[in-house]
């Protein structure tokens, strides 16, 4: 596995300002939405819906945000007609680029996607354009200060793959067996950070520095967008 490159709302976990605080609990509340609208409300049956509540835990979201969130999903509450998008996309230096979004106006979130492509060096692309490049994997993010330890606790609690970047290990699993790697992580004292299912790159491809900033400063942009929840990219980094 050569390893991933996204961007991901968890960075506003480091943010400091209400206003960023403000935009990830909005984003975290249409992802408990969607996930309890395709999947009921019982997380005991929903292993999806669990893992989106517990990254809202993360991040101290109230528990009536999430209650509230989640009764939209199941039609208790109005409010819950969104449904989840995939836009693909090139960026600088021919980078591909897969967008998730939740909206309740699926040509609206496309038209703005668009344009803030074009206006960042990038362009977007037909069903199928840049989607094989990827895999849909589970992904946890482990930090434990014997990284060799947690790679083969990972192999044994029977993961697909594991990545080390900077001080953090990415653990791949197969989508439907995020929960049962965490939980054999979780019996051997490693704590997972992060856990969820995303894109994963097959292959990574080296761009330029000038590029990787470009890109970065698309990722912004779309972030910046109400309706785009994960970006994930193929650039090595």
């Amino acid at each position: 596995m050569s390893g991933h490159s996204h961007w991901k709302t968890i960075k506003y976990k480091k943010g400091s300002t209400d206003a960023k605080r403000g935009e990830s609990f909005s984003k975290i509340s249409r992802e408990i939405t969607i996930a309890a609208k395709e999947g009921g409300g019982d997380i005991n049956f929903n292993s999806k819906l669990r893992m989106v509540i517990e990254k809202a835990h993360s991040f101290n979201m109230p528990a009536d945000n999430i209650e509230r969130s989640v009764k939209k999903g199941t039609g208790e509450l109005a409010g819950g007609s969104l449904e989840s998008v995939l836009f693909e996309a090139y960026g600088p230096g021919g980078v591909a680029i897969l967008v998730e979004g939740i909206t309740d106006n699926k040509n609206r979130t496309f038209n703005e996607i668009r344009q803030i492509l074009s206006q960042n060096g990038g362009k977007i692309v037909g069903e199928g354009g840049v989607q094989w490049m990827f895999d849909r994997k589970g992904v946890l993010s482990v930090t434990h200060e014997n990284k060799e330890e947690a790679e083969m606790a990972a192999i044994e609690a029977g993961a697909d793959d594991v990545y080390r970047h900077q001080d953090v290990l990415d653990v791949y699993t197969k989508p439907d067996e995020v929960e049962k790697v965490k939980k054999g992580l979780e019996d051997k004292g490693i704590k997972t950070e992060t856990a969820s299912v995303g894109w994963v790159a097959k292959e990574n491809i080296e761009i330029s520095e000038q590029n990787k900033k470009a890109c970065e400063k698309l990722f912004e942009a779309l972030d910046g967008s109400d309706d785009v929840q994960d970006i994930y990219s193929n650039f090595k980094e």
